[in-house]
């Protein structure tokens, strides 16, 4: 019976490292789902808010304050993109997980200047995305070919 070897000082460490490595991957699976989800959110965010000004409680001195039909765009399109990542990381593409790291950054940043406008809907938002992006970054698995 042999003995694990532990790895000589300024050698990396093995890609594989066994339960850490498939929490890693089950979690870009999830990430991905999760993307379409949120992606679909986002859309339905952004119909709810280009449809009419009435859906979103008025908010009067904000730092970034816009229209909310502008808020509805921006959302309907990091949604519509976050549904293609998203689908493309299910697939095991390679671009997926860096794009979907830099746009679901820039989903949490504008959710969180949303705030004002819907409180509980955009911290939910960000908790999903601080997920995805520990998922996306964590993930060593071999991408698929």
């Amino acid at each position: 019976m042999s003995q694990p070897t532990a790895p000589t000082p300024g050698s990396s460490r093995p890609v594989t490292d066994g339960v850490g490595n498939a929490w890693a991957g089950g979690g870009t699976l999830f990430a991905g789902f999760l993307l379409l989800v949120d992606g679909v959110l986002g859309v339905i965010k952004g119909v709810a808010g280009i449809a009419t000004n009435d859906v979103y409680a008025a908010v009067n001195d904000y730092v970034f304050k816009f229209n909310v039909t502008a808020w509805g765009w921006i959302h309907l399109v990091l949604g519509v993109v976050l549904i293609f990542v998203g689908w493309g990381i299910l697939k095991g593409a390679t671009w997926a997980r860096a794009v979907g790291i830099a746009l679901v950054s820039l989903n949490l940043i504008a959710n969180f200047m949303w705030l004002p406008y819907t409180p509980i809907w955009a911290i939910v938002t960000i908790a999903i995305d601080v997920f995805i992006i520990w998922a996306l970054c964590t993930d060593r698995s071999e991408p698929a070919v």
